[in-house]
């Protein structure tokens, strides 16, 4: 599910890394989108609607939509499509609206 080859886009990958996604270990490239490395792992469903509980993925993958939202190191409400992975991340599915600080 990654995209490793493009005949305009240059991708530039990080070291490999592992993080973490509902507690179950997973490997990506330092540097790129969370959103990034868990689709590269099969990951397609990051949260669901408020409403009608329907099941929800990547859209804008530009942090404007809120379908990417997730809970990241215990903080919630964050945008996952922009956001650099980094060794050790745990990434949690989040329930709901999440917790303002």
């Amino acid at each position: 599910m990654r995209i490793d080859k493009h005949p305009v886009l240059h991708f530039e990958k990080g070291r490999k890394v592992q993080f973490y996604f509902d507690g179950r270990p997973m490997t990506g490239h330092e540097g790129e989108a969370v959103t990034a490395a868990l689709h590269a792992n099969g990951v397609m469903v990051l949260s669901h609607s408020l409403k009608r509980r329907h099941p929800r993925g990547l859209f804008c993958a530009i942090g404007k939509c809120a379908s990417c939202m997730m809970r990241v190191d215990g903080q919630d409400n964050v945008r996952t499509c922009i956001l650099p992975l980094r060794e050790g991340m745990r990434i949690e599915t989040q329930e709901g609206k999440g917790r303002l600080k």
